[in-house]
């Protein structure tokens, strides 16, 4: 467990608070001079991402529930290690366990330039050896700066291969979904969670989003951007050792039908997501790790960038 006051001994660092946040959870506070962030140690949450003078990447229901044992709703959950209902057992978590764990904050490191990085993992126990019977330490370096960088490295500690399903489930903050644009995904196949997980290819040119919406889209290490003329901007998301994004928006049924969402939040959210989910699940060989890493900012709304990584990483060590 992480006792706030030891934390506060252990990591000294200018721009870095940890306090009691909502629901009496712990939280770190981080504030550089590209932008400001919170990341709760319950699921490793990161809670928020403000750029200085600019408006908040990442949307938080107002109805979220903050309480051990309970999922988060907004910001970037950690999905591991199986993304929505685990096959062949309805009674498990769904998304997994790491969104709903306590991780510990390892180290805090301080930039050249200013940036912070939190690093926090979580490691295997008896309790989620009951419902995944696999060794692992999860490493988590949240990098705070003029973009957000997450990077999530998963290591086998057992000593067996396995498989898993990962995602950083990111929630947008848009001005009204109805009236963004997505680019990047034209061409690829998806997977259509609303229509009976059929597969289908999305048509040229950009996405818009007209009803509930929950798509695996697969074989895809492109970026992704969402032009959002509401709040003047472009969010890219782009992305390095992840083979699918999800896109999501729960629409007007399915947000009033979920205890921790605000019915009318919907049209304020998009979850673009960094993922291999699918039939682009991971193998990890025992004694290795695989690495994935999501790069989140905004720019100006008529700024362009090419659709594809923005860097190359290698996944197996």
């Amino acid at each position: 467990m992480n006792d706030i006051q030891e934390l506060k001994r252990r990591f000294k660092v200018r721009g870095v608070s940890v306090d009691t946040g909502q629901g009496g959870l712990t939280r770190v506070v981080v504030e550089t001079p590209d932008a400001e962030a919170q990341v709760y140690l319950h699921g490793a949450h990161v809670t928020r991402y403000q750029p200085r003078g600019g408006h908040d990447l990442l949307f938080m229901s107002t109805k979220s529930v903050f309480a051990p044992g309970k999922a988060i709703r907004g910001g970037v959950p950690i999905i591991f290690p199986w993304f929505g209902a685990r096959a062949n057992d309805p009674a498990a978590p769904m998304h997994g366990f790491a969104r709903t764990s306590e991780w510990d904050l390892a180290d805090v490191r301080k930039g050249t330039h200013g940036s912070i990085a939190l690093v926090l993992e979580l490691n295997s126990t008896d309790a989620t050896r009951k419902i995944w019977p696999h060794d692992f330490r999860l490493r988590y370096t949240v990098t705070i700066d003029h973009s957000l960088d997450l990077l999530l490295e998963v290591n086998n500690t057992s000593e067996t291969d396995f498989t898993v399903e990962e995602a950083l489930h990111t929630y947008l903050a848009v001005a009204d979904v109805r009236e963004v644009s997505i680019e990047g995904l034209a061409g690829r196949e998806f997977l259509d969670k609303t229509d009976g997980m059929r597969r289908k290819t999305q048509p040229a040119g950009a996405i818009t989003i007209t009803g509930e919406t929950d798509r695996v889209y697969l074989n895809t290490t492109d970026a992704v951007s969402v032009h959002d003329p509401g709040l003047g901007r472009k969010l890219f998301v782009e992305k390095s050792g992840s083979s699918a994004t999800v896109l999501w928006n729960p629409w007007t049924a399915k947000a009033k039908a979920m205890a921790d969402f605000g019915k009318d939040e919907w049209p304020g959210m998009l979850c673009v997501e960094t993922a291999n989910a699918a039939e682009n699940f991971v193998t990890v060989p025992a004694g290795k790790k695989v690495q994935m890493k999501a790069r989140l900012h905004a720019g100006a709304a008529t700024e362009s960038r090419t659709a594809t990584k923005q860097w190359e990483m290698t996944g197996l060590h």
